[in-house]
């Protein structure tokens, strides 16, 4: 089955599209890369995802005008990858979408809204849709994240050792073979915050780590903000920009001073670290596997690489699967799970009470004809 992953993650600076050939093979699913394209949100639908986020306040005018635009930017991208990647031979499109809010709690996730209306992906693709893969799991006492637990326990079981998948986006997770999957904190949120409000909107974030490489730790600031309660909540945790945004980094800098946006971005580099770093140690790792955004950024990297000195550190490049794709390929996993009536989850890993089908189907042009359930649930993932 080919199947289209769409995925924009918490920067909110594109849309990925990343189309996958996908079996089932005795006790393993087997992935095929086919290719990823990334589409840029216009600079209205940017802007105006940006004016909605947390922590300002919305009308539910615009949420709807949102969920629209957001999901014709999405079909946009499968129609492309359809087009581009599987010669118009698509069978199904998984859409994470965009999130917007992680209603969280004490500790405890309430509720979780992704938008990207998947009825305008159908429409023009005439695929049937799977969405809205987070709230099921919350149903069943779960946090929501991080789904690509489920996908990074598949393909990194029978490594040696105790290898951890990083998700370096504007969150960070890991998954540890055990199961145990949280989120770790901030990994480009606050650095792309930074950029953004240091040079007025002109800057998306920190290209190559430029900013960083050109600044100086400031230890007071660093000081204040490893100091956040979350880092010290146990797993399974996860967090957003309902967190780390503009705002807090404000709150952070208040009273000390006037900082350059090079100092200021240099800092929360070394942060990203530390807390990945910290949290990696946490789990006994002997080796981590890195993918995500955060992975072009060299500054980061090599700071990531210097707290840990005696783990190895890896991008999922160097194990055939592209770093800036995983996410996409993941969710290309997850919805070709759920077409064959196969759960998504992992209970170690988001603490909900069970395994969960995940997601909403939107039929296609077709009508929805899936294919047969599946009897049995793959226990691991190859790279065909």
């Amino acid at each position: 089955m080919r199947v289209i992953g769409l995925m924009s993650g918490t920067s909110y600076d594109a849309i990925d599209a990343a189309a996958a050939g996908l079996s089932l093979v005795g006790d393993s699913v087997v992935l095929e890369p086919l290719g990823m394209v990334s589409e840029a949100y216009d600079d209205e639908v940017r802007d105006a995802l940006a004016a909605a986020l947390p922590p300002t306040a919305t009308t539910l005018a615009e949420v709807c005008r949102l969920d629209t635009r957001i999901g014709q930017a999405f079909a946009a991208a499968a129609v492309r990858a359809n087009v581009e990647l599987c010669d118009g031979r698509a069978e199904l499109v998984a859409s994470h979408g965009q999130t917007v809010y992680h209603w969280v709690e004490g500790g405890t996730v309430r509720g979780t809204l992704q938008l990207g209306q998947p009825a305008w992906i159908a429409e023009a693709t005439g695929l049937p849709v799977v969405a809205d893969f987070r709230p099921r799991d919350i149903a069943a006492g779960g946090q929501g994240a991080p789904l690509v637990s489920l996908v990074d326990l598949l393909w990194l079981r029978g490594r040696p050792g105790t290898p951890v998948a990083l998700n370096l986006g504007g969150i960070a997770n890991l998954t540890a073979p055990d199961g145990t999957a949280f989120d770790t904190g901030p990994a480009c949120a606050l650095i792309d915050a930074a950029a953004r409000g240091f040079s007025g909107g002109r800057l998306a974030y920190d290209e190559e780590g430029a900013l960083a490489a050109r600044g100086t730790v400031q230890q007071p600031l660093l000081d204040r903000l490893l100091k956040e309660p979350y880092y010290a909540l146990p797993a399974p945790r996860t967090t957003g920009k309902e967190l780390f945004h503009l705002g807090y980094l404000r709150d952070a800098l208040a009273g000390l001073g006037t900082l350059s946006a090079e100092d200021v971005v240099a800092t929360l580099t070394l942060l990203t670290a530390r807390t990945v770093a910290d949290a990696v140690r946490s789990v006994a790792a002997t080796e981590v596997i890195a993918s995500g955004g955060g992975t072009r950024n060299p500054v980061l990297m090599d700071l990531l690489a210097a707290e840990l000195p005696d783990i190895p550190l890896r991008t999922s490049d160097e194990l055939g699967l592209p770093s800036t794709a995983k996410e996409a390929y993941a969710f290309a996993v997850l919805g070709f799970l759920t077409a064959h009536g196969l759960p998504g989850t992992v209970p170690t890993s988001t603490g909900a009470r069970h395994p969960s089908v995940l997601g909403s189907v939107t039929p296609g042009r077709r009508g929805l004809r899936l294919p047969p359930a599946a009897e049995r649930a793959p226990v691991r993932l190859v790279l065909g």
